[in-house]
């Protein structure tokens, strides 16, 4: 089993950062594509940002682009994400995500799941 965990959340003003972490455990692997989604209250999981299991490819949801950044440490077995010029449409609960073969912007793609971190960005 892998475990993630999600860190990094809190109350921020609109215009700040914020830089979440996940934690990967278990029988984790380096080589697993990592993901970013987020879901506000009363609305669907989102996608916001995937890293390759190498770090080389990443990919981002246009309302993110150019704010947020996804990046990795394989050898803490850590995913980032690097929340700049944050905007009171960013609240939501934000998840971690990993999968063993493939990066991809849809939720189902993925095998593992963090319990999630609250990000609040007030106007």
């Amino acid at each position: 089993q892998v475990q993630l965990v999600e860190s990094g959340g809190g109350l921020v003003q609109a215009g700040g950062s914020l830089r979440l972490s996940c934690a990967a455990s278990g029988r984790t692997k380096s080589t697993y594509a990592r993901a970013w989604f987020r879901q506000a209250p009363g609305k669907e999981r989102e996608f916001v940002a995937a890293i390759s299991w190498s770090g080389s490819r990443t990919t981002y949801a246009d309302s993110v682009k150019g704010r947020f950044t996804i990046s990795r440490d394989n050898a803490k077995n850590t995913v980032y994400l690097q929340m700049n010029n944050l905007k009171p449409g960013d609240t939501a609960v934000y998840y971690c995500a990993a999968d063993p073969e493939y990066m991809s912007s849809r939720a189902a793609t993925y095998d593992y799941w963090g319990q999630g971190t609250q990000v609040t960005i007030s106007s």
